[in-house]
């Protein structure tokens, strides 16, 4: 475990960066402002180290961080559309942040917030946090875990635990985006997509799902093959143009609590590929559409483009606390709540 403190936060709070690694090359830094992943190291084909996920060369832009960049997004990922819920029987108004609806919780949300550390080996570190009653307008006291562990078998495991006062939403996601070339090689759009689903859950031109679940097959979201996502992500398709490309959750095709293969990437020339398996219900597969072309500096001072970076986010259905038909986000009180994601690497 090799700790660094990197700097300050507004409040005057250190930060520390933290590096974990596993026998098997693989190497992780995350930081406690934020509980956020901040770089991704794996061997590729020839066994050159290669940073796989995005991020910036300066703290002080993580105090921004617009496109999410690493975070532990947390109670609420993805959006809730019109920016309210009820919950038994009660309406719960949110933070406008995305149009008219809610995204990732709100303004001033908890990965731009100090984590604790409360556990550090040099494989692995659990950061905490204690959200109380009201915090970002979601009721309870809720106190959060997230276990970060690279394993021998160079697997990037997160593990989430969640205990709350009262009946709450949790609905945890990482929001790292991968580009398996190298964070710096430019767009990830050759790379090879599979994603287990032949679902995705119909969105309006806000993408706020309607509660319809539509088949993937013979429309641009059919992944079930693995293919580029230059494929087809510019189709002349309502969902994709609306989104400005791929945004969208897949419903899995696993049973939920049963942590299971849900999708993978790879990039034919680094031969790194990456599996995404969680015990989550839906998956968010986000290209990138909205990071702004070579305007936003990342590390190594390196200028990021437009589809740089893919995000796979494990969740519950967005929107789905106003949905009863789809898998609920709610966190009982009293009952603790666990879910688990895993990104595996291998190359060849």
């Amino acid at each position: 475990m090799n700790k660094t403190l990197w700097g300050t936060d507004k409040f005057g709070n250190d930060i520390s960066t933290y590096e974990i690694s596993g026998k098997g090359g693989m190497k992780v830094k995350l930081m406690d402002f934020g509980a956020t992943v901040l770089e991704i190291h794996v061997p590729d084909k020839n066994g050159n180290d290669v940073d796989v996920t995005l991020g910036y060369e300066k703290l002080e832009d993580y105090f921004t961080n617009d496109p999410y960049f690493g975070c532990c997004v947390v109670p609420s990922a993805n959006r809730i559309g019109g920016a309210k819920f009820t919950l038994n029987g009660k309406e719960y108004s949110l933070d406008v942040n995305d149009g008219e609806n809610n995204l990732h919780s709100g303004f001033d949300s908890i990965c731009h917030k100090m984590w604790k550390v409360t556990e550090e080996q040099d494989n692995t570190i659990t950061f905490s946090y204690n959200k109380k009653d009201m915090e970002l307008k979601f009721p309870g006291n809720v106190s959060i875990l997230v276990t970060y562990t690279v394993t021998d078998d160079n697997e990037l495991r997160i593990d989430y635990v969640a205990n709350s006062d009262e009946d709450t939403i949790f609905n945890p996601t990482n929001h790292s985006y991968f580009n398996l070339g190298g964070h710096d090689s430019g767009d990830a759009m050759n790379q090879l997509v599979w994603i287990n689903s032949k679902k995705f859950t119909e969105t309006d031109s806000h993408s706020i799902p309607n509660g319809k679940l539509v088949d993937v097959a013979g429309t641009p979201m059919d992944f079930t093959e693995e293919k580029p996502l230059a494929d087809e992500i510019d189709s002349d398709y309502d969902q994709l143009k609306w989104a400005g490309g791929y945004d969208h959750n897949f419903a899995l095709d696993i049973v939920e609590g049963e942590l299971s293969l849900a999708a993978s990437m790879r990039d034919v020339n680094t031969g790194i590929k990456m599996e995404v398996l969680t015990d989550l219900p839906g998956m968010q597969l986000y290209a990138g559409n909205y990071i702004p072309d070579k305007e936003l500096i990342g590390k190594s001072g390196k200028p990021y483009v437009r589809r740089g970076g893919v995000a796979f986010e494990s969740q519950y259905f967005p929107n789905a606390i106003n949905i009863p038909e789809f898998s609920q986000p709610v966190l009982k009180a009293g009952i603790e709540k666990k879910t688990t994601t895993i990104y595996r690497f291998s190359a060849n």
